[in-house]
């Protein structure tokens, strides 16, 4: 069964920091807070559509600091939840909080309820990063919350920005290796987006601060994506979620609907070349040969890498051949 989330969210709240990137109500289009009630009409909605692949799904609390919100407030949502974990017909309970709001005793409460995964906002393994955009939390933190969450025997998801103030290339590159070493379940990868009304967008107007442009975040991305699922990490997002009020708020960055597409799209181009290395190719027709399912992949957006490919002076010929794996690319001079 595939899985899916019943999302709910929690906007901005309980996060004692303002992050300098920072607009949460923009990110989620939301800024009601759900109730119980809530819960479970989205959970009985959820019912009817997803049908008995609700087993597979977990009730998921995205948008803020959960285990930081008021208490009384984060277990009537958890009780609200819990019933329909604990009878089997979901599968648990997601929530997202932060690496400074996680230790032993809220632990041992969300076992109680139910919940199964948890994911931490790590953004940065880099100190001086994390404290440029008022965190407020340390790399130790991740390293600490995630060996207690795993202890816990919950799913552990950690989620990282590339671009983002003060960070670099190598920054960005050395915390994904860092994060690949804690041995998550699931990685999100998103590119720092500059939203209106956040000190990232002020820093940005004085030309303090540079982002990303799309064309620096897919071969980074597509590498870091390289190293996370080479370390058997799943990577369950790339890019923030299309949304009207992303776009209304968004002044600059990264940003495009297809982004995971765009970084998958780079591993095959770049897999290509190497094999084209590797069979003395250099100009001239040739045969590419790429499994069934990444074809499309191979191809790129509006025939991207087919453009860059005869830039080079190859003309490509796009074969099947459906012993190779995801990225794998074969080449061999084109046989008419």
């Amino acid at each position: 069964m595939k899985h899916s989330n019943v999302a709910l969210f929690v906007p901005h709240n309980g996060c004692p920091h303002a992050c300098t990137f920072c607009n949460q109500r923009q990110i989620t289009g939301k800024s009601y807070q759900p109730t119980a009630e809530d819960v479970v009409n989205a959970v009985e909605t959820a019912r009817v559509s997803l049908g008995e692949n609700t087993r597979s799904a977990e009730i998921a609390f995205f948008g803020g600091s959960f285990t930081a919100i008021e208490r009384e407030y984060m277990t009537s949502l958890l009780e609200a939840a819990s019933p329909f974990v604990k009878t089997g017909e979901f599968y648990g309970i997601r929530i997202s909080t932060r690496p400074d709001a996680i230790d032993n005793e809220v632990l041992d409460l969300l076992k109680d309820y139910g919940v199964t995964s948890i994911e931490l906002g790590a953004q940065s393994m880099s100190d001086r990063v994390l404290e440029m955009n008022r965190r407020g939390h340390t790399s130790q933190d991740v390293a600490e919350a995630s060996r207690l969450i795993k202890e816990k025997d919950f799913s552990l998801g950690l989620q990282m920005m590339t671009g983002l103030y003060g960070s670099s290339y190598e920054t960005d590159i050395e915390t994904a290796r860092r994060i690949a070493q804690l041995r998550p379940d699931t990685v999100r990868i998103y590119p720092t987006i500059v939203l209106r009304g956040t000190e990232l967008y002020e820093l940005y107007e004085e030309g303090k601060y540079q982002p990303e442009a799309l064309e620096e975040a897919v071969p980074l991305c597509a590498e870091l994506l390289s190293i996370f699922e080479k370390s058997g990490i799943s990577v369950i997002r790339l890019g923030l979620h299309d949304s009207g009020s992303l776009r209304d708020s968004m002044a600059a960055g990264a940003y495009h609907p297809a982004f995971r597409e765009l970084c998958e799209s780079e591993i095959m181009y770049s897999n290509a070349i190497k094999a084209m290395e590797e069979a003395g190719i250099t100009a001239g027709a040739a045969d590419f040969y790429v499994s069934a399912q990444s074809v499309s992949r191979f191809i790129g957006q509006r025939h991207s890498n087919i453009a860059r490919l005869r830039e080079l002076g190859v003309i490509p010929t796009v074969c099947r051949d459906d012993s190779l794996s995801k990225y794998e690319v074969r080449v061999t001079p084109h046989k008419p």
